[in-house]
């Protein structure tokens, strides 16, 4: 039955409208996110035949995979499920994305005294990434954040993470001292031979520029990892 063949009072957006949102079932939270359902395929007189109203393809996802694993796909995963184009893909995401932002809101990091403060800064937002994410925290002269930028997305080479991307936007953003902050997905934070070299090489750019590598942090799912606390 597709959704406008319902009986208005059993749609999830009137029913969202009368009751409130904490009236309706993940299903239809999700199906008023995701909107239009699956089509089915044609049949020989040309008609779509076996697809799903919005509601019973969120309940399939939710049964299937449940809210917490559809969170944490990628956009490719997502799209290899039945029903998920890049489109709801990226609705799905979006949904994660801000997840992370509202933890991180309410748990706002101002300053660095530690690493363990960098891993509350940074944990929401890598824990459950899929790729290598590599990032620098911008600090001033009193360890208080100022900003933070993305420096690459995937495999850790160092070819890649080149002390001019490094440190052009510590340079614009005034830093004082920068840390350097990545993730392994593998859920062991301890360091490849790769994160060590690049460690000590961006570390020696920062001395020749005038701005101090404070640290570099490791997160996963373990833990984390510090080079100033395991030096």
């Amino acid at each position: 039955m597709k959704i406008k063949d319902m009986p208005k009072e059993c749609r999830p957006r009137e029913r969202f409208l009368k009751s409130g949102p904490g009236a309706l079932s993940e299903a239809e939270l999700f199906a008023i996110l995701l909107r239009t359902g699956t089509r089915g395929k044609k049949n020989k007189e040309g008609k779509y035949e076996g697809g799903e109203n919005v509601i019973e393809m969120s309940n399939r996802l939710i049964r299937e995979y449940g809210l917490d694993k559809l969170l944490e796909c990628s956009l490719i995963e997502l799209q290899k499920i039945n029903g998920i184009g890049p489109s709801k893909a990226m609705q799905i995401l979006t949904i994660a994305e801000l997840q992370k932002r509202i933890s991180q809101a309410k748990h706002p990091v101002k300053k660095i005294t530690c690493a363990n403060d960098v891993f509350s800064h940074f944990n929401e937002l890598l824990k459950d990434e899929k790729q290598e994410n590599f990032y620098i925290l911008m600090l001033d002269t009193k360890n208080n954040i100022i900003g933070e930028q993305l420096i690459s997305k995937g495999i850790l080479d160092a070819s890649i993470v080149h002390p001019r991307e490094i440190f052009k936007p510590a340079i614009k953003n005034s830093a004082s001292k920068i840390i350097l902050v990545h993730n392994h997905p593998s859920g062991d934070p301890n360091p490849s031979s790769e994160d060590l070299e690049i460690t000590e090489k961006l570390m020696k750019s920062g001395e020749e520029i005038g701005i101090n590598i404070l640290d570099s942090v490791i997160i996963s799912r373990e833990g984390q990892w510090s080079w100033v606390e395991k030096h």
